[in-house]
């Protein structure tokens, strides 16, 4: 059962199963989280969602509950600000981002063949990002177009970045190049 207190939440079911709202058809940059495992990093994507105007997309299993209280520490009271949808799976996830008429999505690996900054990102982009022990599951990476599997670099002998750290990076550097559409002050 989710929270009462988290009113932008949007659990899905199935491709063709209930949801608790309909998906909105909204020009946004889509930040997915392939099976989360740590609640401070999927709060502060919570967060950042919120400020760079980003709809959130959390891929089960996760690793901690929903209303965990690190989640809630890390998202403030942002929550209200951002729209999180929360998939059983991939392919549901993918569903939903097609309703939603996401026009490209992006997987982010190490083993990316594209730099994150060369890429002209679009404001109906998906960034997919695996989770924080292990990054995406072969099978995500794989059904990537190989142009679309994009990587940031690290110095020699990095395992990864932090998860939200990643996430930051990209999702500003987006709306940077979509020219801060909504920010209070794009100009400065």
């Amino acid at each position: 059962m989710l929270d009462a207190t988290w009113p932008g939440v949007v659990r899905y079911h199935g491709v063709h199963g209930p949801h608790t709202r309909p998906t909105r058809v909204n020009r946004r940059v889509h930040i997915v989280l392939v099976e989360p495992q740590i609640a401070g990093n999927t709060g502060n994507a919570i967060r950042l969602s919120a400020n760079v105007g980003a709809t959130l997309h959390l891929v089960e299993p996760l690793g901690f509950v929903i209303d965990d209280p690190g989640l809630r520490r890390a998202g403030l009271d942002y929550h209200d600000l951002v729209d999180v949808h929360v998939h059983p799976n991939f392919a549901v996830c993918l569903a939903a981002l097609a309703q939603a008429r996401v026009g490209r999505w992006f997987a982010f690996t190490t083993a990316g063949t594209v730099r994150y900054d060369s890429v002209d990102w679009r404001v109906d982009d998906a960034l997919v990002f695996g989770a924080e022990p292990a990054g995406l599951p072969a099978a995500v990476v794989a059904a990537a177009a190989v142009d679309r599997r994009v990587h940031l670099p690290m110095r020699p002998h990095n395992r990864s970045l932090n998860l939200a750290n990643a996430v930051a990076i990209v999702a500003y550097e987006a709306w940077r190049q979509q020219g801060f559409p909504g920010a209070s002050h794009p100009d400065r």
